[in-house]
């Protein structure tokens, strides 16, 4: 089974960019859909972005092309490229992979979970 560790999260202003990672091991990375989710306090686990095994990829409606994800597959790792970000994009930031391989947008479909980043966004 594959293990999932996020990195790249802080605390920048608003405007600026992250880049978070999602490193996988134990399991190719290609051999899964890989998500990320994010969440913040009071607020339900929301999906960001997706890339299916085949490399296709997904976004939530309100990334409205701020936001890219991106894989490497000789790293064994999925990207999150975060642009002009916003105070509400403040939140914990999970990647998480489905063995479907899919790049669905519910988070019961996603079986395995990193332990999150954390991006916070100070106007």
């Amino acid at each position: 089974q594959v293990r999932l560790v996020e990195s790249g999260g802080g605390l920048v202003q608003t405007g600026e960019s992250l880049r978070l990672s999602c490193a996988a091991s134990g399991s190719d990375i290609l051999d899964y859909g890989v998500g990320w989710f994010r969440q913040s306090p009071g607020r339900e686990r929301e999906f960001v972005a997706a890339i299916a095994r085949d490399g296709s990829t997904n976004y939530g409606r309100f990334v409205q092309g701020r936001f890219a994800i991106s894989r490497d597959n000789s790293k064994k790792t999925v990207f999150l490229q975060l642009n002009t970000l916003k105070s509400e994009d403040t939140a914990v930031y999970y990647c998480a992979a489905d063995e479907a391989g899919s790049y669905a947008r519910l988070s019961n479909r996603y079986q395995f979970w990193g332990q999150g980043t954390r991006v916070t966004v100070s106007s």
